[in-house]
C-alpha cells in the first residue's frame, strides 16, 4: 500500500475527470473500446449507489484512481434475500498502473465498507489478481451467477466471519450494472476520439474467464 496517496470521496467537480480516467484505464482492455466510464456515470444516479464508498485517489494533486461501490444481493435458494455489496469499476490512470494505487484503494475501501456495517463483498474479476485481497470463488459458498452458473470470475469476500453462511443462491449485481450499449456509445461521444482494437491479450484473457462457467445444478 502507498502512503503518498490521498484518498477522499468523489465530488461532482470530479465527474468528467474521473470518467476520462476510467475510459483511459479500460479502453480496449476487455473488449474493443469500453463502456465502464458510462457505467460510472449511471451508477452515481442509481438507488443502490453508495456515495460513502466512492473514492478518488490523489497523487501530486492529480486524480489517479477511482473505486465505486453499490448495494447488491444474493437471492437465496431458500427464498431469502441476502444483502451484500459489490465494487467496480476500479480504475487507475495508465501511467500509475502496477504501482499499488489499485491495492491502496481496494484495501482502504474494504475497511471502510466493514466499518459501515457491510458484511460481504461479491465482485466479477480475475481470481489471479483478487485472491491477494482474500477473495475466493463464490462457488465456495454455493453462490452462482444470476442465470444460475458457477463462474470462475465471480468472487466473494467475507468482511465479517460467517457473513455468507447459509447464503447459497444466485448473485444479482443490480439494475445499475445493466447498461444499453447504444446509449453508452452515444455517451462516449463526449470524449476525444479513440481507436478500438481487438484480439489483444487482455481481451483474450477476459473471454477465457467469461467461458469458465458450469451449471450450479446438474440437469
Amino acid at each position: 500500500m502507498r502512503t503518498d496517496l490521498v484518498l477522499r470521496l468523489e465530488t461532482p467537480g470530479d465527474y468528467y475527470v474521473v470518467e476520462s480516467l476510467i475510459r483511459d484505464a479500460f479502453w480496449n482492455l476487455h473488449v474493443p473500446g469500453c463502456n465502464e466510464h458510462y457505467l460510472a456515470h449511471c451508477l452515481r444516479e442509481a438507488e443502490a449507489f453508495i456515495p460513502e464508498l466512492d473514492f478518488v485517489a490523489i497523487h501530486c494533486g492529480r486524480i489517479v484512481g477511482n473505486i465505486m461501490y453499490a448495494r447488491s444481493m444474493i437471492e437465496g435458494d431458500d427464498g431469502m434475500r441476502h444483502p451484500v455489496v459489490t465494487f467496480g469499476p476500479v480504475s487507475v490512470a495508465p501511467s500509475m498502473q502496477w504501482q499499488s494505487v489499485g491495492s491502496t484503494m481496494i484495501c482502504n475501501s474494504l475497511k471502510r465498507a466493514n466499518s459501515l456495517g457491510f458484511g460481504a463483498v461479491l465482485i466479477y474479476g480475475d481470481p489471479v489478481y483478487y485472491r491477494k485481497y482474500g477473495f475466493v470463488p463464490a462457488e465456495s459458498f454455493q453462490i452462482g451467477t444470476s442465470d444460475d452458473f458457477y463462474a470462475d470470475a465471480l468472487l466473494a469476500l467475507e468482511l465479517e466471519p460467517g457473513a455468507l453462511d447459509n447464503c447459497a443462491g444466485r448473485f444479482f449485481e443490480g439494475d445499475a450494472y445493466q447498461i444499453e450499449e447504444s446509449v453508452a456509445a452515444s455517451f462516449d461521444g463526449r470524449f476525444p476520439p479513440k481507436a478500438p482494437q481487438k484480439d489483444l491479450p487482455s481481451q483474450k484473457r477476459f473471454m477465457e474467464l467469461v467461458r469458465m462457467r458450469k451449471p450450479r445444478k446438474e440437469a
